[in-house]
C-alpha cells in the first residue's frame, strides 16, 4: 500500500499573509466560503483558523482530494468540513455561498473552463455574494512585468491552453453575472487580489 504524503506548496506559506489582509474586509459579515482548487488545502487552514467566524469550504478534482485531506485531519478545525469533489466542467452541488474565494487559477484553466466557472457561481452564490481572485493579471492585453511574461510562456509550455488572463475579460464575465469590481489590490510576485460584490 502507497503511503500519502502531505503536499506542501511553499507559494502558499508566501502569499497567505498578504491574501488575508484583503479577505479581513470583505469577509467580516460573511458565512459560507466555497474555495475553488484549493489545491494542498494550505490556503483553506490558515485562513479557516485565521477567520472563524466563516464555513470556509475546500474543492478540488478527484485527484488532488487526498492531499487536502491530510492537511485538514491534521488541522482539525470545526469551521473545515471535508473538502468538496468539484470541477468546473462538471455539474456543481445545489449548495449557495455568501462569498467566493480561488487563488492562481485562472491560468491553469483554459479560457473556456474559466467562462464555465463565472456562469457556475451565477447559481451558486447569493444575491449580495463576495468574490476574491488571486493571480497574477494582464491589464490592457500587456503583462505586468517580464517575470509574468516568462511564467505565461512556461505555462503554455505545459499546456497551449493555460495563460495568464486579461483583467478585462476577467471583469467583464464578473459583470455579466451581476457583480462590481470594488477592490484591485497589488499583491506581492507582480499578483493582484480582485474582489468583487454583488448587488
Amino acid at each position: 500500500m502507497v503511503e500519502l504524503v502531505k503536499p506542501h506548496a511553499p507559494t502558499c506559506d508566501r502569499n497567505r499573509d498578504p491574501i488575508l489582509g484583503v479577505l479581513r474586509r470583505y469577509l467580516g459579515d460573511r458565512r459560507r466560503v466555497l474555495e475553488i482548487g484549493s489545491g494542498t488545502g494550505q490556503h483553506g487552514i490558515y485562513f479557516a483558523q485565521a477567520l472563524p467566524h466563516l464555513i470556509w469550504q475546500t474543492s478540488e478534482v478527484e485527484e488532488n482530494l487526498p492531499g487536502i485531506g491530510l492537511w485538514l485531519g491534521e488541522a482539525r478545525l470545526p469551521n473545515l468540513p471535508s473538502p468538496l469533489l468539484l470541477d468546473v466542467n462538471d455539474t456543481w452541488p445545489r449548495v449557495r455561498y455568501d462569498a467566493a474565494f480561488s487563488a492562481n487559477t485562472l491560468h491553469i484553466m483554459s479560457w473556456e473552463e474559466v467562462q464555465r466557472l463565472f456562469a457556475a457561481f451565477d447559481d451558486a452564490l447569493v444575491s449580495d455574494a463576495v468574490l476574491a481572485i488571486y493571480g497574477p493579471f494582464n491589464y490592457l492585453g500587456r503583462f505586468t512585468s517580464e517575470s509574468n511574461a516568462s511564467f505565461d510562456e512556461s505555462l503554455k509550455l505545459r499546456a497551449p491552453t493555460m495563460g495568464i488572463r486579461d483583467f478585462e475579460a476577467v471583469d467583464e464575465l464578473a459583470q455579466s453575472i451581476g457583480m462590481t469590481l470594488v477592490e484591485d489590490c497589488a499583491m506581492p510576485a507582480n499578483n493582484r487580489t480582485l474582489v468583487w460584490r454583488r448587488h
